[in-house]
């Protein structure tokens, strides 16, 4: 068993800042990427950023030169930071992360989502 578990959402003026975090837990033998997606109203879901294991990272052309992705694997976790928000922005985020279980499961575990409201 695998949780995921978000924090850091949030209301924010444009040109603010936030800061995600996925903390998983459970049996984590490893994880061998992680990523954030976001859900607008109305929108399908989107990748935003991901980065793997080797530190190879992408991101939404939405979001280039705003977002950051990191994790740190001794905590299996994956953070987000937001800068230069815009409205645009306001979604459900997700986090994902492709973990290998302590009995060689390998499968996609998902956050239960923050919200992330920008205000014009």
């Amino acid at each position: 068993q695998v949780r995921l578990v978000e924090s850091g959402g949030g209301l924010v003026q444009a040109g603010g800042s936030l800061r995600l975090s996925c903390a998983a837990s459970g049996s984590i033998f490893s994880i061998t990427a992680m990523a954030w997606y976001r859900q607008a109203p109305g929108k399908q879901r989107e990748l935003v950023a991901a980065v793997t294991s080797g530190g190879t990272t992408n991101y939404a052309n939405s979001v280039k030169g705003r977002f950051t992705i990191s994790g740190d694997n001794a905590k299996n976790t994956v953070y987000l930071q937001m800068n230069s928000l815009k409205p645009e922005d306001t979604a459900v985020y997700y986090c994902n992360l492709d973990v290998t279980t302590s009995n060689y499961y390998r499968g996609n575990y998902w956050g239960q989502g923050t919200q992330v409201t920008v205000s014009s």
